[in-house]
């Protein structure tokens, strides 16, 4: 496999996470998005969105899209364990996969990217207490529902867990603390230590 990828993304660390507890070799092949690499006719020809990350699978197919391929890593080398196949089951894990795609990522996702980039005097591309709102929605609903369940979907962890924990977990880069969640901690710190796990990409702090 071929993952199209950049380090600092928390969507392509969730494949690479994903990848990781998994046991899978893959081929990492850096995007120098900064450079408009994504714009380039042979990456749109992969994903004509020009986004990453994308994965080239075995069979040499193109998957974009995180949770596609989420999806994809989960059914294909995962089982029945990353990705329930009976319908409560899928279903409770797709209903998290919503929530990161709307409130995590117009939200959590998106205040740490304006809150980055006020640091590093780029200017605000968005409003950062109107994102803070949507990321404070998700937290509270993972909150509520890690208070009385070790994780989010099933008795384990599966993909709902690896979708929704990078960019809560990298929060605090929007420059806003992730205060009165015990219950979210606690499961960082579960996931945190299941084997396998690698480390989720922090931007360093800014020089003074």
């Amino acid at each position: 496999m071929k993952l199209y990828d950049l380090e600092r993304s928390g969507n392509c660390y969730k494949i690479r996470l994903l990848l990781a507890f998994l046991g899978r070799d893959y081929e990492r092949v850096p995007v120098a998005l900064d450079e408009g690499a994504q714009r380039n006719p042979e990456f749109l020809r992969l994903n004509p969105r020009g986004q990453i990350p994308v994965l080239i699978t075995d069979e040499g197919e193109a998957i974009w899209d995180s949770t596609a391929i989420l999806v994809y890593l989960a059914r294909r080398y995962g089982g029945e364990r990353w990705l329930p196949g009976d319908p409560l089951g899928m279903a409770r894990v797709m209903q998290w996969l919503a929530l990161e795609q709307n409130e995590g990522r117009y939200g959590t996702a998106r205040a740490r990217v304006i809150g980055l980039n006020i640091k590093s005097g780029l200017g605000q591309t968005g409003t950062l207490e109107e994102s803070r709102r949507m990321a404070e929605a998700a937290f509270a609903a993972l909150e509520g529902r890690l208070t009385d369940h070790a994780w989010l979907a099933a008795d384990h962890p599966t993909i709902a867990d690896i979708a929704c924990y990078p960019y809560t977990a990298l929060f605090p880069e929007s420059g806003f603390p992730l205060d009165g969640y015990p219950a979210i901690h606690a499961w960082f710190r579960r996931l945190e230590e299941w084997p396998g796990y690698i480390a989720v990409p922090r931007r360093p702090a800014p020089r003074s």
